[in-house]
């Protein structure tokens, strides 16, 4: 069976990241890309559906999960917690299929220690001007609520030498095509190739 690849995708609020991926997906067949989907302690909002947007259990039952090593990442944002499933991410992968995992530095850090075979890419903005214009155009946050994310993405970024691919976000389609272009080659690397093409190979290399 070919292994699929875990992809993860980290970016400063505003760099495009969740857009990138969406996208992504959208030319990407289901049966071999997806996004991972992550376990949370927090309520369901309205038109969430479980299973789809998270897996939404109780912090009783994560704590479970956490003492139990379940999680290849996990964090606490605003009291409520989220976390990777080892078990989730590692079906997936086994089944073929790449998984795209939309997180930060931090949890990029602590899945590489338990997982070193992932991939990992880090979103630029093209200017800090550009970042900020559109932080504003989503028109959802208060000026005080973007200078924090502004300050933020300073520290965020600085991060950026710990990933394997860079892609500076300044033309989404050329962006976009950025990411593919990374989907591809890693698809053509020895190992993937000698699996998916091992009876080929055999057959060119026999007397």
């Amino acid at each position: 069976m070919i292994q699929g690849t875990l992809y993860i995708v980290s970016a400063p609020s505003g760099a495009g990241k969740s857009s990138l991926i969406q996208a992504l997906l959208k030319t990407q067949p289901l049966y071999d890309t997806q996004v991972s989907i992550s376990h949370t302690t927090r309520a369901i909002r309205p038109g969430e559906k479980n299973g789809e947007h998270y897996y939404f259990i109780t912090e009783s039952k994560f704590q479970q999960m956490i003492e139990h090593n379940d999680f290849l990442e996990y964090a606490c944002v605003f009291g409520n917690y989220y976390g990777t499933s080892r078990v989730v991410i590692e079906e997936i992968i086994n089944s073929g299929v790449d998984v795209f995992l939309d997180i930060d530095w931090q949890g990029a850090q602590q899945i590489r220690q338990k997982m070193p075979s992932a991939r990992t890419i880090f979103i630029l903005p093209p200017s800090k001007n550009e970042l900020l214009r559109r932080l504003r155009g989503r028109g959802q946050d208060s000026e005080e609520t973007i200078n924090q994310r502004m300050a933020q993405a300073v520290s965020e970024i600085k991060h950026y030498n710990e990933y394997d691919y860079i892609i500076v976000n300044d033309d989404f389609n050329t962006a976009l095509g950025d990411l593919q272009s990374i989907i591809r080659s890693e698809r053509l690397r020895l190992e993937r190739q000698i699996q998916r093409h091992n009876t080929l190979i055999n057959k060119l290399l026999a007397d």
